[in-house]
């Protein structure tokens, strides 16, 4: 049986507020760690049928990547529930969610991808 690890390391300050997230993977290319300005790590448990959540992210991530980085996770969250359901009627509706929150959050000026901008 093959196994990987995934590695995140959280640099804090005196307030406990990240001031890096780094992550590295034992199965990635690249073996050393890469710094990122946020995460979002959801887990499923199943004996009380509820997730587990931990949402980071350092005191300098920009608000407008931070717009931009819930714009990419809300999107791929459609892919990946497509894939693991099927149901296309319902990821069609989170589509057009994404690109309502696109136009809001002023994502639509070029920063969005063709697909939120479908209409």
């Amino acid at each position: 049986m093959k196994k990987a690890e995934i590695k995140l390391t959280i640099e804090l300050d005196e307030q406990n507020v990240p001031e890096n997230i780094l992550w590295e993977s034992t199965d990635a290319q690249n073996k050393e760690a890469l710094p990122v300005k946020s995460m979002m790590l959801a887990l499923w448990d199943h004996n009380y049928k509820n997730s587990l959540r931990i949402d980071l992210w350092t005191k300098d991530m920009p608000v407008d990547e931070m717009k931009r980085f819930f714009y990419e996770t809300l999107q791929t969250m459609g892919d990946s529930f497509l894939r693991a359901t099927g149901e296309e009627a319902i990821v069609e509706d989170l589509r057009d969610y994404c690109a309502h929150f696109a136009e809001k959050m002023e994502l639509t000026d070029g920063n969005a991808p063709h697909s939120a901008l479908k209409g």
